[in-house]
């Protein structure tokens, strides 16, 4: 009896172990992979920040501007695609960088990319400034725009937006521009918000 009982001791405690050895089995589900989203200037421009203080300890904005693309619709202040020149004014170089939430070709690479340095001497159109002078994003801009050109939205609902960040002898702060239509050059309005207070500051026809 005794030793049936021991037996019993024995078989117990390997099938204790038995179970305790056994990964306890997990399913595990493979999460979709995140679409693609449209930034506003600002966001875009902290995801490119950090490569060009990499590139210059003294990095200034010279110019942010945003870019339309075919794949990625462009509404309510944001874009898929942005366009950021930086300057260092202690080597007298500026360098471009641009922010894209997919690949478009022929020169848009997906996430942050650097292109080549290139030579900079001051200009008379615009000039750089620092990073914390860009209080206003680039969504708030096109709602004071917006509320100061209700007609011209009337007249032409289905015309593209895009936005030119710069610091001009035009203004004190550096200034959004918000344009309707492709470029500035094809443009025949536009309105200039005050990137650092918000202000309605101009309208160009």
């Amino acid at each position: 009896m005794p030793k049936l009982k021991s037996l019993w001791c024995v078989a117990l405690f390997v099938i204790i172990l038995t179970a305790c050895s056994e990964a306890p089995k997990t399913e595990t589900t493979k999460q979709p992979a995140k679409a693609p989203e449209a930034l506003t200037g600002r966001q875009a421009f902290q995801r490119m920040y950090p490569q060009a203080r990499v590139w210059a300890q003294d990095a200034q904005l010279l110019q942010l501007r945003s870019v339309n693309l075919t794949q990625l619709k462009s509404e309510m202040g944001k874009a898929g695609a942005w366009q950021a020149v930086l300057v260092s004014p202690s080597r007298g170089k500026a360098r471009t960088f641009t922010y894209s939430a997919v690949e478009e070709e022929p020169s848009l690479h997906e996430g942050v990319f650097g292109g080549i340095e290139e030579d900079y001497s001051p200009s008379a159109l615009a000039a750089p400034f620092e990073i914390r002078a860009l209080k206003v994003d680039s969504d708030q801009a096109l709602d004071t725009a917006a509320q100061k050109s209700q007609e011209y939205i009337k007249k032409n609902p289905a015309k593209p937006v895009v936005f030119l960040l710069e610091q001009t002898k035009k203004f004190a702060d550096p200034a959004w521009r918000v344009i309707w239509g492709e470029s500035v050059g094809t443009s025949d309005y536009s309105v200039f918000v005050d990137a650092t207070t918000g202000v309605y500051l101009q309208t160009m026809h």
